[in-house]
């Protein structure tokens, strides 16, 4: 069956939803939990944030990828990447492959690859369906506008639920001057503090920005080193390497070996299949999605 212009894929960045849905409903230091005492908020909150993006986007289809383990290619060429990072929370580990499971009962596929991030496995699927589909990307984080282009859209999850900002090239080159392979430049120069690498030390994110509208990428900047002020080029001088290292950290890849054929991912939930998972961790308030879903 060919592929219409009126499908569109949803692909979700599952730990973001996880993680911020277990913080969302923990913040007060109650956790829920099933009769057994098997913790079960922090897939609650996924699920609520899942339903409400679906309801609110209609995709025709959906994937979820995930992280595969804390290893991956970045921490073999930076040891220290995501190393400000603590363990997972002790309630939350359980509900790493319970979630999965959840999404399953919906027919979701889970896809992920041990070596790569979630974010390597959802830029490879975009690339591959955004030739001929529309390709929303849900996630907490910026640094997935990277891969907007005329077919693809990055959702940002901002504060509360139902509340989402859309990324398109115009509305990325609005909101941030910059376009999406700018976007892994700028990581370059500044770093990410949630990642740990560190950029160019003392380079923040407007500098950056500004160097980037003037000379569009890294290689036009070092072209131009010379002219630029001498406090800016001394700190790009002393930290070429590490400018380099961390663009390459930022770049998302687009070439993970997975798979998942659009056939394989429509969105066709079976909602007695979901409600025997829902009646077997104790969701009642999230029944009422599945009149509405």
């Amino acid at each position: 069956m060919s592929e219409t212009s009126s499908d569109s894929v949803l692909l979700v960045d599952g730990m973001a939803l996880l993680f911020r849905g277990y913080y969302a409903t923990s913040s007060g230091g109650y956790i829920m939990r099933k009769s057994d005492g098997t913790p079960t908020n922090g897939v609650y909150g996924f699920l609520k944030y899942l339903l409400d993006a679906i309801q609110t986007f209609k995709p025709t289809h959906v994937v979820c990828c995930w992280d595969m383990g804390s290893k991956t290619f970045r921490t073999e060429k930076f040891d220290a990447y995501k190393g400000n990072r603590g363990p997972a929370p002790e309630e939350l580990i359980p509900q790493f492959d319970l979630v999965k499971d959840v999404t399953a009962s919906f027919n979701i596929p889970n896809v992920g690859l041990v070596g790569y991030e979630a974010d390597d496995c959802i830029g490879t699927l975009a690339r591959t369906y955004s030739p001929t589909t529309k390709v929303q990307i849900l996630t907490g984080d910026h640094d997935m506008l990277q891969l907007v282009d005329e077919n693809t859209e990055v959702i940002i999850m901002k504060k509360g639920q139902s509340n989402y900002m859309v990324y398109t090239l115009d509305t990325l080159m609005v909101e941030k001057s910059l376009t999406p392979s700018q976007i892994i430049d700028l990581k370059g120069l500044t770093g990410d503090t949630a990642d740990n690498y560190p950029g160019v030390k003392g380079i923040g994110e407007k500098t950056a920005t500004k160097l980037l509208m003037e000379y569009q990428n890294i290689a036009g900047i070092l072209e131009n080193l010379a002219a630029l002020p001498k406090g800016v080029r001394a700190k790009i001088e002393a930290e070429i390497e590490m400018l380099h290292l961390s663009r390459d950290l930022a770049t998302i890849r687009l070439d993970v070996p997975i798979a998942c054929a659009l056939e394989e991912c429509g969105w066709a939930m079976v909602p007695e299949k979901v409600l025997s998972k829902f009646e077997e961790l104790e969701f009642k308030g999230l029944m009422k999605y599945l009149q509405t879903s």
